[in-house]
């Protein structure tokens, strides 16, 4: 398992707590002492969790272990066929899409889709689309409409690929054709945020009736390390940028950028896949249920309604005589 660095007092107690359970001396006091360590276990747990800064959740947002989009469907959707290329150019691993039953209902789910370890980090590029994994979504995503299919999709990227060939095919056009895409569709869409949300190649997949995150992700339009770099010139100065950029979830909450946060398993959801699945797929349900409701005009239209009402301004003008 990776290890954070306001996580590895708790990770020293409970490997010590797996050493006791598997040691053959169980003398006097043994149980005893395992309960005991157990209990402190769970006090520092809700400690350190409770008590999480910005930045903290950030990193905890990008931990390698972590359950990505693919997990996600292994647990939550029957029957998923994925669909691969975008008719242009060539397959991307870094977004992986395909129809799928959730709970007797048919859907598209598309979604970032990061590596385990160094080798498939390469084949899926760190999750960070090329055009091609734009492409794909949307020819996907207006599939999805013509029959009629919700789409649900899972965030989870640095930000878009930013190297040269990306841009030689046209990246920033690929993700706005996607937005475009998103907003004229009169299917209900749902996002989560799952990981990591960085900047468009986020918001590539984020333009949904509903948009829910995850209590230790986040969502931003630059990631602290970029911001620092802008604002100060020094990219050490990330844990700065990362409280004033408001990207966690009661932020996002509070500032209506989200519908709601979905609550992780006790420690993150790193910790515990199945339940982390549970709760993602409650909320699914609960938005599906809340948007079978409205009729095809409207979903667009409550779409429009729902990113137009984004922000706060004030203003402060008065006329010279």
């Amino acid at each position: 398992m990776a290890e954070l660095e306001f996580e590895r007092p708790l990770l020293e107690l409970e490997r010590r707590i797996r050493q006791l359970r598997s040691s053959t001396a169980n003398g006097p006091g043994f149980e005893a002492e395992i309960s005991r360590l157990e209990d402190k276990a769970r006090r520092l747990q809700q400690g350190i969790f409770a008590a999480l800064n910005p930045w903290q959740k950030v990193q905890l947002s990008r931990h390698a272990d972590r359950p990505f989009t693919l997990d996600y469907v292994s647990r939550l959707f029957e029957d998923f066929v994925e669909l691969k290329g975008d008719r242009l150019f060539a397959e991307d691993a870094a977004i992986v899409a395909g129809f799928a039953r959730f709970r007797g209902q048919s859907v598209l789910v598309v979604g970032h889709q990061k590596g385990r370890g160094t080798r498939e980090n390469l084949a899926r590029n760190f999750g960070m689309p090329n055009p091609e994994g734009y492409r794909k979504a949307r020819r996907l995503m207006e599939l999805a409409a013509r029959f009629n299919r919700p789409i649900v999709t899972f965030i989870d990227t640095p930000g878009a690929y930013p190297g040269l060939g990306a841009e030689e095919r046209g990246q920033s056009e690929a993700i706005g054709q996607s937005l475009l895409c998103m907003a004229a569709l009169e299917v209900p869409i749902i996002a989560v945020v799952i990981g990591e949300g960085g900047s468009g190649g986020a918001l590539a997949l984020g333009l949904a009736n509903r948009v829910y995150v995850m209590e230790f992700a986040t969502y931003s339009v630059i990631t602290p390390e970029g911001c620092a770099s802008i604002l100060w010139k020094d990219g050490s100065q990330a844990a700065r940028a990362a409280t004033e950029l408001k990207i966690t979830a009661p932020d996002l909450q509070r500032l209506s950028v989200v519908d709601g946060v979905i609550a992780e398993p006790p420690g993150g959801a790193h910790r515990d896949f199945d339940q982390a699945a549970v709760n993602v797929g409650a909320q699914i349900e609960a938005a599906l249920s809340e948007l079978a409701a409205l009729s095809p005009g409207q979903l667009r239209e409550d779409r429009y309604r729902r990113f137009r009402a984004l922000g706060d301004f004030a203003e402060n003008f008065a006329p010279t005589s």
